[in-house]
């Protein structure tokens, strides 16, 4: 009885079907599994200019996340690198726009919010920076890089090193 309760739970925790489970395996039938969620078709102008950010051609990005933007108004996604781009192009207080656009989309979205407390501590705000940071606490349940990061950016700033571009 418990074995069965212990592989219901397996069952569940991981999607493995029944038979798996009864023989042994891991799930790993020679049928491809079901997708969870759609995958999302991705906008070769968003692509492209993710890759421009790679590279830090930060304004050459700009104009193709403009045409990802026109394209689908709710992508939080470009917008967040918008406001990456125009930060790390040296317009602190002009990224903001773009990261609350972001957060207005996608309130969880954890890169927006690690970008705008760096961007709040380029300009001095460190109250708004740690309000992100406490986000972030909250989104991350069990830490995240994005959390890591602006902490580690809180603590530079409190010991006097101000963030650059």
């Amino acid at each position: 009885m418990r074995t069965t309760l212990i592989l219901a739970v397996a069952s569940l925790a991981f999607g493995l079907t029944g038979a798996a489970l009864a023989a042994g395996g891991g799930g790993g039938s020679s049928e491809p599994a079901p997708s969870r969620a759609a995958a999302k078709p991705v906008d070769p102008s968003f692509a492209q200019a993710k890759a421009l950010i790679e590279a830090k051609r930060y304004k050459e990005a700009m104009p193709l996340l403009q045409q990802a933007v026109a394209t689908n108004p709710r992508n939080a996604d470009a917008y967040n690198l918008m406001g990456y781009a125009t930060r790390k192009t040296g317009d602190a207080n002009g990224s903001l726009q773009y990261y609350n656009q972001a957060l207005a989309i996608d309130p969880k979205h954890l890169g927006a919010h690690e970008y705008i407390g760096e961007a709040y501590l380029q300009l001095d705000r460190p109250q708004e920076a740690q309000q992100h940071l406490a986000r972030l606490d909250s989104l991350c349940t069990f830490g995240c890089t994005e959390y890591r990061m602006l902490k580690a950016a809180m603590a530079d700033y409190k010991a006097g090193k101000k963030p650059t571009n």
